[in-house]
């Protein structure tokens, strides 16, 4: 016998891989220039030059040590340089005992979820959403609470929010700039919720974390702010990657950080290390510690990625489709031209578009584009998606 929800987990195919596969499938009959595969979230511009120079020159230097164990919460200097990093760019007040350096960013939510939960507990989350969040919960042995979306520009049904809000709610995750959306959380939106939760913590005699994950921070766009929330809510626990950023996905690289000011910061730093050890998380790739340390306040090239945003919003809105306006990361989250987004999705697919259904990310009627492509496939791909809005006609 076997572990039958694991199992479930083992079996059931994702549907933006299902459609990746489809589209690799279809490029075999068509020519992969014929297929516009908006499917993955993958980094389309390579790392910096520096990354790889890095790398090289840490293999010539310490060959002998660099790949070996780190300590289990990560290299003490590399904790110090990331330490640095967010002091100098958010005056954080961060020390290298605050970080917890993670398998990127699903093992620092994992970390994170298994350190703080209790029987009985709840973590809200606000569609559209990664849906991965639903796994690492319930993989921790909470609830997770799903608020739906506020459909015109992607910030927070607060109505709803505090409508859900009990005693039971140990934490609430926030996505700024947000996977599938691209949406930006505002300044405004995120003090009003900071005000909730500290009225609500107080109300129930125990702190109610926020926790932000972080691996689209440095894509945003000119004008946009992406507020460094621990200077807006206290009890702030912050989980990033450098997949996104250095455009870094497969080296899995991220932290934990536990700001000293959180509620319980020894404790909840604690329990944060001690799942990494439970899950079998502890030692980060010891490399690429090195390299991204050396590395964090560098970024990719992204400025692509808001020239592929400004072609397919204004292109898609005159073909009368709805888009809200995105504040960064590389994803858009239209309106699907009929309420079912699943049958809208296969629809798209006869005109060799592979658009995600936005069921999956708890906000069925919308579809999400992943423009991390090249801008070339992207002014191929406009006769298409007209084409299809002609299609509805």
């Amino acid at each position: 016998m076997v572990n039958e929800r694991m199992l479930g987990l083992g079996t059931a195919r994702s549907v933006i891989r299902e459609l990746f596969e489809y589209g690799k499938q279809r490029a075999a009959v068509v020519g992969p220039e014929n297929v516009y595969d908006f499917s993955l979230g993958n980094p389309s511009v390579p790392a910096p030059d520096a990354v790889n120079e890095t790398a090289i020159r840490i293999l010539k230097e310490n060959p002998d040590v660099i790949h070996c164990y780190t300590s289990a919460q990560g290299d003490a200097a590399v904790r110090t340089r990331f330490a640095d990093s967010l002091n100098r760019r958010f005056n954080a007040g961060c020390t290298a005992n605050d970080l917890y350096i993670t398998v990127g960013a699903a093992a620092s939510l994992c970390c994170v979820f298994n350190g703080l939960t209790c029987p009985g507990d709840e973590f809200i989350v606000f569609a559209p959403y990664f849906p991965e969040y639903k796994v690492f919960i319930e993989g921790a042995g909470a609830k997770m609470v799903l608020i739906p979306p506020e459909i015109e520009q992607f910030q927070i049904d607060f109505a709803a929010f505090e409508a859900a809000i009990t005693p039971n709610t140990k934490g609430v995750v926030v996505n700024s700039p947000n996977n599938p959306s691209g949406v930006v959380y505002s300044r405004q939106t995120l003090e009003k919720l900071a005000a909730i939760l500290t009225e609500k913590s107080e109300a129930y005699g125990h702190p109610i974390y926020l926790i932000s994950d972080e691996p689209y921070r440095e894509i945003a766009f000119a004008g946009v702010e992406v507020a460094w929330l621990p200077h807006i809510y206290r009890d702030t626990i912050v989980c990033y990657s450098f997949s996104k950023s250095l455009s870094l996905p497969g080296e899995r690289l991220g932290y934990v950080y536990v700001p000293g000011k959180v509620a319980d910061a020894d404790k909840v730093y604690a329990a944060v290390a001690g799942a990494g050890r439970s899950l079998g998380y502890v030692n980060a790739p010891s490399l690429f510690q090195q390299v991204t340390s050396l590395c964090c306040d560098m970024t990719a090239d992204l400025k692509v990625y808001e020239e592929n945003c400004k072609l397919l919003v204004d292109s898609l809105r005159e073909m009368g489709y709805h888009v809200a306006q995105p504040g960064g990361a590389f994803y858009l989250f239209p309106r699907s031209l009929e309420a079912d987004d699943l049958a809208f999705s296969e629809r798209a697919k006869q005109f060799d578009l592979l658009l995600v259904p936005g069921s999956g990310f708890g906000a069925p009627g919308h579809f999400r584009i992943a423009y991390c492509v090249q801008t070339d496939m992207i002014r191929r791909a406009l006769p298409k998606f007209k084409a299809l809005a002609d299609s509805y006609k």
